[in-house]
């Protein structure tokens, strides 16, 4: 008698450079946890968002989208949840009978992590970097009445230039989001190029980086008393989101 093959339920993760990612090992170890033995995430590394067509026939149920596809993404779904068609951006690819859909669960992300850490103080942010994931902390920013200003090597009229910010800037602006990739390991010495002389025990530095544990950059706010945080949490949450979205 020829063995049935159990059907699998395939997830996974669609970026470039993207063999140390977080979210398979994530996934793997939660099917494990649930006795899912019919779950598999797999990573889904992409040289052009072009090949992104080929994943339409890999029967998957869902996927989740990270750098730097989070926009480039949108033109190849069939429909756009609310709140990611507001920013631009998607992280999250829910496969159903209604075909592609896109959702954004770093704004829930971001915001259940950071939410905790703010202070009366913190009245205004700097976002460093302009791509999909800084436009979910711009989201969150809005929803939490927080003003900020993006900052960015090619600033437009909303950014700033790296160059703009002085001891006035970095005094007014007191929470700063690091959504550039300087930082991640291995490249560990990078760090965003900002005056951290001025920074204070009223700043809190918040970045999405989760590996290293500390970045350049979290180093360098906490070495000047800044409240610190990297971005586990932030993808602990999202991911925890995803998954709810991908049973419902």
């Amino acid at each position: 008698m020829e063995k049935t093959e159990t059907k699998k339920h395939k997830f996974g993760l669609v970026g470039r450079n993207i063999s140390y990612s977080f979210s398979r090992k994530y996934f793997t170890e939660k099917f494990e946890l649930l006795g899912l033995s019919d779950h598999i995430y797999e990573n889904y590394d992409i040289e052009d968002i072009k090949d992104f067509q080929t994943l339409r026939n890999k029967a998957l149920r869902g996927l989740n989208v990270t750098i730097p596809y989070k926009e480039d993404v949108i033109p190849f779904l069939d429909q756009l949840h609310p709140q990611a068609a507001e920013i631009g951006a998607v992280n999250t690819i829910k496969f159903d009978g209604n075909g592609l859909t896109g959702f954004n669960t770093d704004i829930y992300g971001f915001q259940k992590a950071i939410e905790p850490m703010l202070t009366p103080a913190h009245k205004a942010a700097l976002i460093l970097g302009t791509g999909g994931a800084s436009k979910a902390v711009a989201f969150v920013f809005n929803e939490l009445n927080i003003a900020f200003r993006f900052v960015s090597r090619n600033p437009g009229e909303e950014a700033l230039a790296y160059s703009d910010l002085n001891q006035d800037v970095m005094e007014q602006y007191s929470v700063i989001v690091n959504c550039t990739p300087l930082g991640t390991y291995p490249n560990v010495e990078q760090r965003p190029d900002i005056p951290y002389e001025f920074v204070s025990s009223t700043h809190l530095f918040f970045d999405l980086i989760y590996n290293p544990e500390k970045t350049r950059f979290l180093l360098e706010g906490e070495k000047q008393g800044a409240a610190i945080s990297n971005g586990l949490k932030m993808l602990e949450l999202q991911a925890e989101k995803a998954w709810s979205i991908w049973n419902s």
